[in-house]
């Protein structure tokens, strides 16, 4: 069974565990024990497809997190780690997350253990929430089959001015780390 686990990638330590592009091993019982980095994170997020990849073309949430993150000024560099958790976990449909209560627990665990890896300030949820759903109901208008951004209109969220360029996840990574190493500097 263990050489099985090897050969797909999977290893259990502390508990399950995935190898990352790099090579590190992610832990997700133990988020804050393991070796990743930001790279790590760029990576990840820039090949994962928001929308479990429903969107007329591949959008990445690396390219999400961006936007989002030009979309706030004083939390700019957590708007742009906020999703970072989807590096290792994958972009989780919203009404799949709520039929499994456990995978909220363990994405609360890795969203803390990237709060203290990046010393991001723990206040910026309500701020950085705000603009994801104004992004989201910008995506949706763009991205989605028609009607899926009814909601937005319903709930008086104006969507964002924003422009989905639908980057590939080489340019996407590039530009995710270009905005953190810049958003990192200016703290």
């Amino acid at each position: 069974m263990n050489m099985i686990k090897s050969v797909v990638g999977v290893r259990v330590a502390t508990g399950p565990t995935i190898m990352l592009a790099s090579g590190k091993w992610f832990d997700f019982l133990d988020p804050h024990g393991s070796d990743f980095d930001i790279l790590d994170i760029a990576n990840g997020l820039s090949k994962v497809c928001r929308y479990a990849g429903q969107c007329k073309e591949f959008y990445s949430v690396a390219e999400h997190s961006l936007i989002v993150s030009e979309q706030v000024d004083d939390y700019a560099f957590e708007a742009l780690m906020h999703d970072a958790a989807e590096a290792f976990m994958g972009d989780i449909t919203r009404p799949l997350k709520q039929l499994v209560p456990e995978f909220k627990r363990l994405e609360a665990a890795i969203e803390d253990a990237i709060t203290v890896r990046f010393n991001l300030r723990p206040d910026y949820r309500i701020v950085v929430k705000q603009a994801d759903l104004r992004v989201l109901a910008a995506e949706q208008l763009q991205i989605m089959a028609e009607g899926c951004a009814d909601w937005a209109e319903d709930a008086g969220i104006v969507p964002a001015p924003i422009k989905i360029q639908n980057l590939t996840p080489e340019r996407a990574k590039e530009a995710f780390l270009a905005r953190f190493y810049d958003l990192k500097g200016a703290r």
